[in-house]
């Protein structure tokens, strides 16, 4: 597993098989949150990564895909912490109904292991671990990306890949709702952040400079 420091607080976890598959540990005055899980031999891996840091205190998942949440068992049985993603996205992690585009359910998470992420009276996600979470769907109902104010860092999931230095659109065959995605690339456009971390490519630099080529697209 290759592990980068990408900012201040941040560190990536990327392990290549083919593609890319990364996690990412983000550090605080009280400990360290865990965003995704990778896939399943990634987890003993990660937890020691993030125990080096600290205290570990939370997971966040930008979505229920089983390359995000592959290792969480294992952490989950390690480490008695909160598991949070996007309340959309519970039926589909638990299994109770298959993610758009799939014809079976996958009961990829036993029931109750992850709860919703807090909202406020509105309904609108409230900061969590000195992140600030967003719904970005298309990629997933419930997909999520989770900003990080200090270090201008989005961690964008599976939101984007990327290409020479660009954004690209998200994985077509693992992307139901392209449309909608795209669309929800116009975060991009409002945090303006200095890096966007992706999942499955190399990260990307001041790409608000290039969001509305981007978000074209549709």
């Amino acid at each position: 597993m290759k592990v980068r420091k990408i900012s201040s607080h941040i560190t990536k976890l990327e392990v290549t098989i083919g593609i890319k598959f990364s996690a990412w540990l983000v550090e605080a005055a009280d400990g360290v949150t865990i965003i995704d899980a990778g896939l399943p031999f990634m987890g003993k891996a990660i937890l020691r990564e993030a125990r080096k840091l600290g205290k570990v205190k939370a997971v966040l998942l930008t979505h229920g895909h089983g390359d995000h949440v592959g290792g969480l068992p294992y952490i989950a049985r390690e480490e008695h912490i909160p598991v949070y993603a996007h309340k959309i996205e519970l039926p589909y992690i638990e299994g109770e109904i298959p993610f758009p585009g799939k014809k079976k359910p996958e009961n990829l998470v036993g029931a109750g292991l992850v709860q919703p992420l807090p909202t406020d009276e509105n309904n609108q996600l409230l900061p969590i671990q000195g992140l600030i979470p967003y719904l970005t769907p298309g990629h997933s109902p419930g997909h999520v990306v989770y900003y990080h104010p200090v270090d201008s860092v989005l961690i964008s999931g599976d939101l984007f890949t990327s290409k020479r230095g660009k954004l690209q659109k998200p994985a077509k065959i693992f992307t139901p709702d392209m449309t909608e995605a795209i669309a929800s690339g116009v975060i991009v456009k409002k945090l303006r952040p200095s890096l966007v971390s992706i999942t499955h490519s190399k990260d990307v630099h001041h790409a608000y400079e290039h969001i509305d080529q981007y978000l074209q697209q549709r």
